[in-house]
């Protein structure tokens, strides 16, 4: 140790913050992104003597979804470091994506000192109280002597039962104060989920063998739950045709006989009449979103419905369950792979409807269409983990990219954070250096976080970032254009950047393309590229995103067009 750094003293003593770090390792963290400030710098004087990775972001909200974006692709915890006042109140975003996507995370925000708490003090913000609705629990730490706890439990929780974010507000008095008689840290154990009731397990088997036309419905929780394998075996056992939810995506690949699509808003129709027609909906990990069902009263309404889930507050929340199964979703799917359904000619009715509405790629014209090139992209890489922003191009790579696992597919599903895309492909890449990360982008989620292609390029992560440039807020114009009668308000961009020069300012290839016949070639060139690189597409200013449920309408009622237009004019509408 540096015996002039505050970390340490003469006898080797070591204070509070170098007694995080310590305990940081020991949860098994090797990797932390963050920015300094003044009431985290003691924290940051122990990093020197530690063995954590620390990532230098551009901005603090850079480091909270590159933490988010860690955690999605490896099932870790993410770890994220900011100081007090604005570092922490900038963290806010990511930690409150990773509630509601049920990511595991541990924030450390630096706090001024307790004498100092709730004075005005410089910097100071009661971001305990700030973030109570948005974090799984919060810490403020008031001595030393709470470390040990407070670190134990901050991790058990993110991980436990349904992951989220943890917030540990550290005063800085507590980080400089002397820790050298704290235990070593010992990680908590996590209480395992229980099993679903045996007696509940038995009523569905028995109206699964009775139900005639069953649908899986299958969401989030699975991956989460690290049930993917045993749901996978669950489907096969079955047979039964399967949807899966935005986050669900990957539970089953996106090749499997049973698997019909997304469902919802933006999902396939064959996976939405099936839902539709089912008598029995047997719910996996999800929660009857209303981009999941369209009009809740009309959703699945000759349907009984099983629901496994591991929050049990979830189960009956939204929907009523006709059975209920709380408890690990891979013990009660290895149950329920003992049920049997007689439904073979459901099952080849929902298989014809897949092939008979299936995406199709042959959009006229030269201009790009960007579910081609998704598709394609997804063929050329397919064990990428893709990471996409929110908007128009969010959907599209959903519905045209083919996972092999939900931690492939990283998407803003509940909060649809903009600016989540290329710090979270920043943090997967961390996750999982020897895997190809690809960013999928639109340029105005790009431009909410675009500092960050600096620690792209400062840490030489190859992440291939494909930005789809329509200059404009594309979801915001489908929607004025359908439901507010082309009244386009505040949606243009067409005076944005030269995204390719921007990039190569920042020491990263870049390459424009506007042309259809262009997408092969830079697609083999950038996913050859040995490091960081960028494919900016132009596409369609009018192109839009199909289908779509209008809102408040049932998941029947699907849009191919805009109806208030004839088909040819409707940008990118395809022949039935």
């Amino acid at each position: 140790m540096n015996a002039k750094s505050p970390t340490a003293t003469a006898a080797g003593l070591r204070n509070g913050a170098a007694w995080v770090a310590h305990a940081l390792e020991a949860e098994g963290v090797d990797t932390i992104f963050g920015y300094p400030g003044g009431a985290i710098m003691p924290f940051y004087d122990a990093l020197v003597d530690s063995n954590l990775r620390h990532i230098l972001v551009r901005h603090e909200q850079g480091a909270a979804l590159a933490a988010n974006g860690y955690a999605r692709a490896s099932g870790k915890v993410g770890v994220c470091v900011a100081t007090s006042g604005p570092g922490a109140s900038n963290l806010v975003t990511g930690i409150a994506d990773a509630l509601l996507d049920s990511v595991p995370m541990v924030c450390i925000t630096g706090q001024v000192a307790t004498a100092l708490l709730g004075t005005d003090a410089f910097q100071e913000l009661d971001v305990f109280g700030m973030t109570m609705p948005i974090v799984k629990h919060s810490f403020l730490v008031r001595s030393v002597d709470e470390l040990p706890n407070v670190l134990a439990e901050a991790f058990r929780l993110a991980r436990e039962g349904r992951p989220g974010p943890v917030l540990i507000d550290l005063p800085k008095d507590v980080q400089v104060g002397p820790a050298a008689h704290l235990p070593a840290h010992a990680p908590a154990e996590v209480e395992p989920t229980p099993a679903p009731a045996d007696a509940a397990l038995a009523e569905a088997i028995a109206a699964i063998a009775a139900a005639e036309k069953p649908v899986v419905y299958g969401g989030g929780g699975i991956g989460i739950g690290e049930a993917v394998e045993d749901f996978r075996r669950f489907v096969e056992a079955t047979a039964i045709p399967t949807v899966l939810t935005l986050r669900g995506l990957g539970a089953l690949p996106g090749h499997h006989p049973q698997f019909l699509g997304m469902l919802g808003m933006h999902g396939t129709r064959a996976a939405n009449i099936a839902v539709q027609e089912s008598d029995l909906l047997i719910v996996v990990g999800a929660r009857f979103d209303d981009r999941a069902t369209g009009k809740l009263a009309e959703f699945a309404p000759f349907a009984r419905v099983i629901h496994l889930d591991a929050d049990a507050y979830e189960i009956s929340k939204l929907r009523g369950a006709d059975i209920a199964l709380p408890g690990d979703l891979g013990a009660g799917l290895r149950a329920l792979a003992a049920a049997r359904s007689d439904c073979d000619g459901w099952r080849q009715r929902c298989a014809k409807n897949r092939e008979k509405h299936a995406a199709r790629y042959d959009a006229p014209g030269q201009d790009i269409y960007a579910p081609a090139l998704l598709k394609r992209l997804s063929e050329l890489s397919p064990d990428a983990v893709i990471t996409a922003d929110v908007g128009q191009h969010q959907m599209w790579v959903a519905q045209h990219c083919r996972f092999s696992h939900p931690r492939n597919h990283l998407t803003s599903g509940a909060l649809g954070t903009m600016g989540f895309g290329l710090p979270a492909a920043m943090g997967a890449q961390f996750a999982c250096p020897d895997r190809p990360v690809v960013l999928v982008n639109g340029d105005g989620g790009f431009m909410m976080n675009v500092q960050e292609l600096v620690t792209i390029a400062r840490c030489k992560l190859p992440v291939k970032m494909i930005l789809l440039d329509n200059s404009a807020l594309g979801m915001v114009r489908q929607w004025q254009e359908l439901f507010f009668d082309k009244r386009y308000s505040e949606i243009d961009l067409s005076d944005n950047p030269d995204f390719a020069a921007l990039a190569q300012v920042c020491g990263i290839p870049a390459t424009r393309i506007e042309q259809r016949a262009q997408v092969e070639d830079a697609l083999v060139e950038l996913l050859a590229s040995p490091g960081p690189a960028l494919l900016h597409v132009k596409i369609d200013a009018r192109a839009n995103v199909w289908p779509l449920v209008p809102p408040n309408t049932a998941n029947s009622h699907m849009l191919e067009s805009n109806p208030n237009e004839p088909k040819a004019e409707s940008a990118h509408a395809l022949p039935a």
